[in-house]
């Protein structure tokens, strides 16, 4: 079809393309509702997200109130976890609201704590507890993460799939 037989939009028209998100945007195409699989990651992520902002604030806090070897290194290692915790926190809200973007830092956080779960396994204290746990989480919102459900919901193709 040429230019001079395109008939004219109507502005509703131009206002609804307009409102309809490109494909880069980093939202999902709407394919309905959150699979189960989805709605589980992100509730890890967040609960790594939260054990961490705990963590954080735990060593924040005694290293400001109590008495430790090194005040200046316990304050910097609590503000560090707080920071840290963002990642999985960010990440955790974007499953929920099922966007692209929140897979990639989903599966770094995961990647990241797999040495930290085996760092606290070679421990001779209660720190075992915590890296058996940290491993259950990691493996587990890893398998969920690369779900071809999950990935589905989330509007990610392989390589050489373009949509």
């Amino acid at each position: 079809m040429s230019s001079e037989q395109t008939p004219a939009q109507t502005p509703a028209q131009s206002a609804v393309q307009s409102s309809v998100p490109e494909s880069g945007t980093g939202t999902a195409p709407a394919a309905g509702e959150r699979p189960r699989r989805l709605t589980y990651a992100a509730a890890l992520a967040a609960l790594e997200g939260i054990a961490l902002v705990v963590a954080g604030g735990w060593i924040l806090a005694l290293g400001l109130a109590g008495s430790p070897d090194d005040r200046q290194q316990a304050v910097t290692g609590g503000i560090t976890l707080l920071v840290l915790a963002l990642l999985p926190l960010l990440a955790a809200r974007g499953l929920w609201q099922v966007r692209r973007w929140s897979r990639g830092p989903a599966v770094i956080t995961q990647i990241l704590a797999l040495p930290v779960a085996y760092n606290l396994l070679q421990a001779e204290s209660v720190a075992i507890g915590a890296g058996i746990a940290l491993a259950v989480v990691s493996v587990t919102a890893l398998v969920l993460l690369v779900n071809p459900a999950t990935t589905r919901a989330l509007g990610i193709t392989g390589p050489g799939r373009a949509e």
